[in-house]
């Protein structure tokens, strides 16, 4: 529901003002009976107007067996490896010499076909 009385955007959200005639500021209610704050008069019209707020709704408390049974319980969690850390830095070593053999192998190829290339190019 949107009203254009100038008030602003947030004119609805606002508290009830208590000095302002009736006791509300902002977008007119709906009223009647069964609308919550609202006193009904004798005849089941709107009464003298809203209430003051009384707060949230008392709850009752949930009865004694409302959560789901427990059915199976988790297995607890396992144990990892050690590690071997001397291990480990040898084989990162050894992967590093074959990483750096590959790549010196694959730049004197390239060097060679370079060379091969520009040759050609001269001869």
């Amino acid at each position: 529901m949107t009203t254009d009385d100038g008030a602003g955007d947030d004119a609805y959200w606002r508290r009830p003002d208590p000095d302002a005639p009736g006791g509300v500021s902002g977008p007119p209610r709906a009223s009647g009976p069964g609308i919550p704050g609202e006193s009904a008069g004798p005849d089941g019209s709107a009464g003298a107007g809203p209430v003051g707020y009384s707060g949230p709704p008392v709850g009752s408390p949930p009865p004694p067996g409302w959560r789901p049974p427990v059915v199976v319980n988790p297995a607890p969690p396992g144990t990892l490896p050690p590690q071997d850390l001397a291990a480990l830095d040898g084989a990162e070593r050894n992967a590093r010499t074959v990483t750096y053999g590959v790549g010196m192998i694959a730049a004197a190829v390239m060097i060679i076909l370079t060379c091969l290339l520009c040759s050609r190019l001269v001869f």
